[in-house]
Formats: structure tokens, C-alpha cells, sequence
């Protein structure tokens, strides 16, 4: 389907609207007399978004409207001063994102019952996927019929997670960690640990880096 614009202005905004959705760290960088509509049209959405859902956010931040954030009364969504949130990012309640919390086009995140909580300056690539829940496995019952439990994530504040990352329930990841590209990380990960693999195993140190 071809949409016709009369205004070459608002061909290229229409254009510029996806570029931002699916980058949104070029929001925070936009010219004044870009930054005037952009910072409209977000208002708009944003103000949309916590009208419909239990959705708080914060100050001078980004979430594109190919997201879906889906937030119920005691399963609220969190979001800090200066964070983003791409295009086709899922997230279910109870999530807090800190400050400065970066979530990439495709991130999937799912609080469970215990939530997930983002520390300030973390930064999830794209296809990142948090589930803070767990289903049981005994025999007695099918999957779909077993009691689901939950314990809750938490990433520390200037951790990074590569694309593709899966995290399971129960896990913290401590402050300035970075996980590698297609990693599953099934146990706590310290301070500064540079993991990989599936499972994820420390392979070095962020404070050895120079």
C-alpha cells in the first residue's frame, strides 16, 4: 500500500518517524527544528500509553509507538529519565528501567509475578529476551497445567547485555557486567564479569580492558 503525500515535509517526517522507532538513540541527538515535532509527536504517545496502561515515565524519554508495553494494576511499568524503548520491544509488568536504560529493537521482557528491575545506564541490544518466570516440569501434569514460579531479574547499572541474550528467572547480573552476543545466562554474574556462551562462563574482566 502507497501512502500519498502531498508535502514532501511530511513524506521524509513519516520516514524519519520509523528511522527513530528502530534507532532511537538518534532521538536524543535531533536538530531544534526536528527535536520540536519529534518531542510533540512523543508527548502525544507517550501521554496515550500511560492514560490506557500502568505505565509511569520518566523525563526526556523515547518509546516508539511499535512497542508494545502491556502494564496492569500491580504489574506496573517504570521508566527513567532518559530512557528508550525500540520498535517491536514486548514488555509485560512488573518492570522498572532505571536512568539512561537502552532497549533495542525485538528485546522481549516479561516480569512474572516478581518483576524485572534495570539499573541505571544498561543497555540491552537487540532480541534480547528476560523471562522472570518459570513453569515446573514434574510428570504428574502437562507443561501448560504446572504450577509457574517466579523469583524476579535484576541487571545492575551499566551492564550490557549483547543481541540475542536470554535471561532466566532468579538471576542477577551485577553491576557493569557485559554479556556476549546469543548468550543464556542461567546464574548470577559478578561485578565487571565478561560472560559467554550457553550457559554463560566468565571469560574475563572488564577492569583488565584498556
Amino acid at each position: 500500500m502507497t501512502t500519498e503525500f502531498s508535502d514532501p515535509l511530511l513524506k521524509y517526517r513519516e520516514q524519519h518517524k520509523k528511522r527513530l522507532s528502530y534507532m532511537p538513540w538518534l532521538y536524543f541527538s535531533l536538530k531544534p527544528k526536528h527535536l520540536a515535532w519529534a518531542q510533540a509527536w512523543q508527548q502525544e504517545y507517550q501521554d496515550y500509553l500511560c492514560s490506557v496502561e500502568s505505565i509511569q515515565i520518566g523525563k526526556n524519554c523515547f518509546i516508539s509507538p511499535d512497542a508494545q508495553l502491556f502494564a496492569e494494576p500491580n504489574r506496573d511499568i517504570i521508566i527513567g529519565d532518559g530512557s528508550f524503548i525500540a520498535a517491536d520491544c514486548v514488555l509485560h509488568g512488573p518492570i522498572t528501567l532505571g536512568k539512561n536504560v537502552a532497549l533495542n529493537h525485538h528485546c522481549t521482557l516479561d516480569g512474572g509475578r516478581m518483576g524485572i528491575h534495570i539499573s541505571d545506564n544498561a543497555r540491552l541490544a537487540a532480541y534480547c529476551h528476560l523471562y522472570a518466570f518459570n513453569h515446573g516440569m514434574k510428570l504428574d501434569y502437562t507443561i501448560h497445567e504446572q504450577a509457574v514460579s517466579s523469583h524476579g531479574i535484576v541487571i545492575g547499572q551499566d551492564v550490557w547485555l549483547g543481541a540475542s541474550v536470554g535471561i532466566v528467572d532468579g538471576v542477577t547480573i551485577h553491576d557493569y557486567a557485559v554479556v556476549g552476543m546469543d548468550s543464556t545466562v542461567t546464574r548470577d554474574v559478578a561485578s565487571y564479569a565478561i560472560v559467554v556462551g550457553n550457559p554463560a562462563k566468565k571469560i574475563g574482566d572488564r577492569r583488565d580492558k584498556k
